[in-house]
């Protein structure tokens, strides 16, 4: 299904979805004002109006209820360990032919995420040095530049808020006077680097950080990074969920 005012046949948004979730089981069916959480991520991308747009999954419930509201779903192994590989194995299916050589790689628990920033995270790739894309904000808060949950980029600026990154990690860094930034998971892949990415190995950073996108950097992958203004909220937990109840809910009394 390709999203209302899409202005690209070359490029598809993505969203990786899956029930196993350890601490909010189920949650791309979690209600969110009368609708399961996945199909609020769905409109978001269809808002950004960048491509088309569909749902990777394994799971028939997830596939029924965004089927029933009339989006595209494409079903994966239940095998994957990542979203990239259920990705790429949905990107087989839904461009056999190759047509698509730009995929958005959307996380499923993003409710609330600004259509704005799912376009930036393709402005990268205007650059054909650049393999795949992804989104940095500026830490103002204090305990975020220790909290090793907040992944922090190392980058070298590329441009008006633009890195090339040279590294992710869960530390504090660099060191010394500077700004720091917290990535976003979103990623914009070429097409030609998501097939490479999926068969690399497992690399020896990308295991002692937990931070898959360092496989890329050691395979001598580029990855730049657009500096946006704001993190979304992403739904891991419970009280995630009623922060993004909370906000969908403003932003439905404004329009």
């Amino acid at each position: 299904m390709a999203a209302k005012g899409a202005s690209r046949t070359d490029l598809i948004v993505l969203i990786p979805a899956r029930m196993q979730a350890t601490r909010l089981p189920g949650k791309p069916l979690a209600d969110i004002h009368g609708r399961p959480m996945i199909l609020h991520v769905l409109d978001r991308a269809n808002e950004a109006g960048i491509g088309e747009v569909a749902v990777a999954t394994d799971d028939g419930t997830i596939r029924k209820a965004v089927e029933d509201a009339g989006g595209h779903v494409l079903m994966t192994s239940a095998d994957h360990q990542t979203g990239s590989d259920r990705i790429f194995e949905a990107l087989g299916k839904a461009d056999p032919a190759g047509r698509v050589s730009i995929v958005v790689n959307l996380q499923g628990d993003l409710p609330a995420i600004e259509p704005g920033l799912i376009r930036r995270v393709v402005e990268p790739l205007s650059d054909p040095a650049v393999d795949i894309a992804t989104l940095a904000v500026e830490i103002t808060d204090e305990e975020e530049k220790t909290n090793p949950n907040v992944v922090k980029v190392v980058g070298t600026p590329a441009g008006d808020n633009h890195l090339r990154a040279l590294y992710f990690t869960r530390a504090t860094a660099p060191a010394n006077a500077g700004p720091l930034y917290h990535h976003i998971g979103i990623y914009a892949y070429r097409r030609a680097a998501l097939e490479r990415f999926v068969k690399l190995p497992r690399a020896t950073l990308e295991q002692r950080e937990r931070l898959e996108q360092l496989r890329a950097l050691e395979a001598g992958m580029r990855i730049d990074v657009a500096i946006v203004d704001a993190v979304p909220l992403g739904v891991d937990t419970p009280a995630d969920l009623e922060k993004a109840r909370a906000l969908l809910a403003g932003k439905m009394r404004k329009s």
